[in-house]
């Protein structure tokens, strides 16, 4: 498969199969979790969720910033030709995950209880997103590690292996959920447990990469290491804070919720980051589909190449976005029997809340999708700008004051909202950042 020469088509379409297939899997850790523990402890189960969420976005959130911006970055030098600096952007990235790795231990482990308190926990909510962090903190290391690879091994010509480690890694999870939550009683300590060896499973898998001939993957000895590391950071930023958004609005949801509302409609909300994490993962994989592709052709300068890819890339986003606002519309009350044992009170409110929220989705793969292209094209002051408005100014903004303007209900339409304003500047900012990309390429 060679990213500079072969039918641009074939080639996405391949790395799009397995970039979903493969973010989908990640995000079924998370919603098989869901689903165990809304089942088990019901609505109290999935609330405490959401209130864990933000965990696993600050967690993700670096995991991406190290290795996209690290896989850009690598990706981009393969396309000039030059391997060995190529190799050393490789190795700074996993010195970077272990560093990150270690942050992000010392902070949750650290600051455990004011940090759910932060993002919504009452004292029952607290004694169930404390049970389920006693695995998941041992784990960190290879969710991000997970994350590193995966990137890696689809710029180096390997996504089969990154997408069949974290199946085999979800499948893991799935029936572990059940023993452990159910079988062995475990209840939401059981389902913490069950995503923690998926985690290690999948990065382990990954690592068989490393002994193949035809890994051109290599640990060199690195130069400026704290250079390239702030390069790395300022790279991979705007994807991270694209999934850190999802942690910040679930943050401003919670207490919006807990103002207005009560424990059913957090619960329902729950369920919505749930689905929304999914539909996000669709979102990556289209981006990380077309990463490669962009990344390297940008390196030998091919304009063509990367608006064909454009192209695809946005057509898929459009797809992807129709086709679970379609599902999340017809089927609501299928997601709250999916998530939970629910309550009489939930199943009455869910269907209008679910579905106000998802008409959003019709936008959001777009917006993500733009962010992947202006990172992979080396813009990442764009994607920056575009995901710090979609995910904290904007979106914080509407958030706090639809409600003060119009009634309670009207926080419900927050993400629509935020979703239109930033596909307008999306579609501004690429526009510009295409032209001038033809004007220099091709003269």
């Amino acid at each position: 498969m060679d990213l500079l020469r072969d039918k641009i088509k074939p080639i996405y379409l391949k790395l799009l199969y397995t970039s979903i297939g493969s973010a989908l899997i990640t995000s079924i850790f998370a919603i098989v979790d869901a689903m165990m523990v809304g089942n088990y402890h019901g609505p109290d189960g999935t609330a405490s969720l959401a209130v864990f969420n933000p965990v696993w976005s600050f967690v993700y959130s670096l995991a991406i910033i190290s290795s996209i911006g690290g896989s850009v970055l690598y990706a981009k030098l393969k396309g000039e030709e030059n391997s060995e600096k190529a190799n050393e952007y490789f190795t700074i990235t996993i010195i970077f995950g272990i560093f990150l790795s270690i942050i992000a231990f010392l902070i949750i482990v650290l600051f455990e209880e004011p940090l759910f308190r932060f993002f919504g926990a009452d004292d029952t909510l607290l004694n169930l997103a404390s049970k389920y962090l006693v695995c998941i903190k041992y784990a960190i290391p290879f969710c991000i590690f997970s994350s590193i690879f995966s990137s890696f091994l689809r710029n180096d010509n390997n996504p089969f292996l990154a997408t069949l480690a974290v199946i085999i890694g979800g499948i893991f999870n799935g029936v572990g959920d059940y023993l452990f939550v159910f079988t062995f009683d475990m209840g939401i300590f059981g389902a913490g447990l069950a995503t923690s060896v998926g985690l290690v499973i999948s990065t382990l898998i990954m690592m068989l990469h490393f002994f193949k001939k035809n890994n051109t993957l290599k640990l060199v000895k690195p130069t400026k290491v704290l250079k390239r590391i702030i390069k790395i950071t300022i790279t991979g930023f705007p994807a991270g804070v694209t999934d850190l958004s999802l942690g910040i609005i679930s943050i401003l949801f919670n207490h919006q919720i807990m103002k207005y509302f009560g424990t059913s409609e957090l619960a329902v909300y729950g369920i919505i980051t749930q689905i929304t994490a999914f539909v996000q993962c669709c979102a990556y994989g289209t981006g990380q589909a077309a990463q490669p592709i962009m990344s390297q052709n940008y390196g030998s300068k091919n304009y063509l190449r990367i608006k064909e890819c454009l192209k695809y890339g946005i057509i898929t986003s459009i797809i992807v976005g129709i086709f679970w606002t379609i599902i999340t519309i017809l089927i609501p009350n299928g997601f709250v029997h999916l998530f939970m044992d629910p309550t009489e009170e939930v199943l009455k409110i869910a269907p209008r809340i679910i579905r106000t929220y998802s008409i959003s989705y019709l936008l959001l793969v777009i917006n993500i999708f733009i962010t992947y292209y202006l990172q992979a094209i080396m813009k990442p002051n764009g994607s920056l700008i575009l995901s710090i408005l979609r995910g904290v100014v904007i979106s914080g903004i509407i958030i706090i004051i639809l409600p003060i303007i119009f009634d309670n209900y009207s926080i419900w339409f927050t993400m629509l909202i935020t979703e239109i304003i930033v596909l307008i500047i999306s579609l501004i900012i690429v526009k510009n950042t295409t032209n001038k990309l033809k004007t220099s390429f091709i003269e």
